[in-house]
């Protein structure tokens, strides 16, 4: 533990990270590929029970060879050893992220519409009303994930009035939904019940939602905050995002039997993105102070991580066939209700919000929209995709500038 104490094994209270397997798979192939690559690794493989080292495989090997040691049996030695430390701190990280007590206790605000397993929340709050849409694929809580670290709390104390779709859990009729039916449907109806002209937010794939919404209904909003908005999917990395499409006819079974994408599945696309980043802050975390306020809201993102909700298949066809692999908003081919999404036809004013740090929509995706919106406000925080709406500097690095932005329409 982070704290230097031994303290005994708590229960189990969660299955993350999902899906474990992969992860834990994914591990295994990398601590092999190490062992494979090390030169002469058979003639120096050391004895099962060789000691654990906590130093790195290259600092180990320096000193046995300033020690006099040989070279080629010190190195895939050391590799050994600095493998099973790694694969020893993943396993630690996991146990103590499942046994964390941590729970988030935060209330639901009201409810003042709802349509199927849709909600939308009002925050209260005086000032201009904002409409917050998260992504299909997480929970909308990370914008209202705990005490300290709710945007939308602060935003309802800071001037404005705060509104936040839940998309909630696909039941049967969602399931069945296209990108057209959430866009030009359900978030529609939505911006009628939340009264008159509001500012509209969409974060991550929300972005792209309301981006849509607010060019089909111009007369329902006042302005447009696009915060992480992916749009050009293949600027980045065009070859990964043909990867992630290449994934879809083997998901195919899971949508055509459940009409949806598991989570698991959603998980197993992120995990491509990133492939061993799992696994990297599962060891880091296994190092913190477990009583400590990082320990915490790691804990609380990942339940958040971990908590998410299925994708209704025909959306899951049309974002990786479509978005992932021909790369369609940016080539002004993504069409919502048999009409091209153009940010160029906006009239509306518009904040874009790009972290500079942001692993899940690469600054080069969503760079694009500031300059093809007529007007917009390009933001950049120092933050990541995650840490920016939700994180220990996120009143710095976005809500204050999001308020005052607001506030100025």
């Amino acid at each position: 533990m982070g704290d230097g104490q031994r303290h005994p094994p708590g229960p189990l209270h969660r299955r993350g990270p999902r899906p474990l397997l992969l992860h834990l798979t994914l591990a295994m192939l990398r601590s092999t590929a190490s062992l494979a690559a090390s030169p002469t690794w058979n003639a120096g493989w050391p004895r099962s029970n060789a000691p654990m080292s906590n130093m790195g495989a290259m600092a180990a090997a320096a000193e046995a060879m300033a020690a006099g040691g040989d070279a080629n049996a010190a190195f895939p030695h050391a590799v050994f050893e600095e493998a099973l430390r790694q694969d020893s701190a993943l396993i630690a990280g996991i146990a103590a992220y499942r046994r964390h007590p941590y729970v988030r206790t935060l209330p639901d605000p009201p409810t003042i519409w709802a349509e199927g397993e849709t909600r939308l929340l009002d925050f209260g709050g005086t000032g201009p009303t904002a409409l917050f849409v998260p992504s299909l694929i997480n929970r909308g809580y990370v914008l209202d994930l705990a005490p300290g670290r709710s945007m939308l709390r602060w935003l309802a104390a800071h001037g404005v009035r705060p509104l936040l779709l839940d998309w909630g859990w696909p039941g049967e009729a969602e399931r069945r939904f296209s990108l057209t039916d959430y866009i030009a449907g359900r978030l529609e109806r939505a911006l009628i019940a939340a009264g008159g002209p509001v500012v509209l937010a969409g974060y991550c794939m929300g972005g792209l939602l309301t981006l849509a919404a607010a060019q089909r209904r111009p007369d329902l909003v006042s302005a447009l905050a696009l915060l992480a908005v992916p749009w050009d999917f293949h600027a980045a990395d065009a070859e990964r995002a043909r990867a992630v499409a290449r994934m879809l006819p083997l998901l195919e079974p899971a949508l055509t039997f459940a009409h949806a994408l598991p989570i698991d599945g959603l998980q197993l696309l992120f995990a491509l993105l990133d492939p061993y980043g799992i696994a990297d802050k599962y060891r880091a975390f296994a190092d913190l102070d477990q009583d400590g306020d990082r320990a915490k809201m790691f804990v609380a993102l990942e339940d958040w991580l971990n908590d998410g909700v299925p994708l209704a298949a025909l959306v899951a066809r049309e974002c990786l066939d479509g978005w992932y692999g021909h790369n369609t908003p940016a080539r002004g081919e993504w069409r919502v209700a048999g009409l091209p999404v153009e940010p160029s036809a906006l009239l509306l004013p518009a904040f874009v919000a790009v972290p500079a740090r942001d692993r899940i929509v690469p600054p080069e995706s969503a760079l694009p929209l500031a300059g093809l919106i007529p007007g917009s406000v390009l933001h950049t925080p120092g933050a990541g995709h995650i840490g920016m709406a939700a994180g220990s500097n996120a009143e710095a690095a976005l809500w204050r500038p999001l308020r005052d932005w607001m506030l100025a329409r």
